[in-house]
């Protein structure tokens, strides 16, 4: 029988409704993340602002599954205006190491709360 591993990390809001993370073997499918601080709370600023705070939250989780971005392989970003993706860009690349993990950016119809991010990510175990 397959292993299935329900993560949460104590750094982020806890939601009935999923899992910050669930850790298979080999590995580990992280849920999106938009921009909210620890309590939940929406984090005021731009899209770069936004983009860090998604990636901070997602380092949160890794942590949580005992991993780091080093073993990232995968991340897909969704995006309320494609407009951003530049600028998104420039936020990404101070964060995620290099070499960077296989990534997919689409814009969104419509993302939760009406944030203008939402980040999630597949690592490695």
């Amino acid at each position: 029988m397959t292993s299935v591993q329900k993560i949460n990390s104590s750094e982020r809001p806890q939601r009935s409704i999923y899992s910050h993370a669930v850790k298979v073997p080999g590995l580990i499918f992280l849920s999106g993340q938009v921009p909210v601080d620890k309590e939940g709370k929406p984090v005021p600023g731009d899209i770069q602002d936004h983009t860090r705070q998604c990636l901070n939250n997602l380092t949160d989780v890794l942590n949580a599954a005992g991993s780091t971005w080093d073993k990232v392989v995968k991340v897909n970003i969704y995006l309320k205006n494609m407009d951003d993706f530049e600028t998104m860009n420039e936020a990404y690349v101070q964060i995620v190491p290099e070499p960077r993990p296989a990534r997919t950016c689409i814009q969104a119809g419509k993302l939760p709360q009406d944030f203008d991010i939402e980040i999630e990510a597949i690592a490695a175990a």
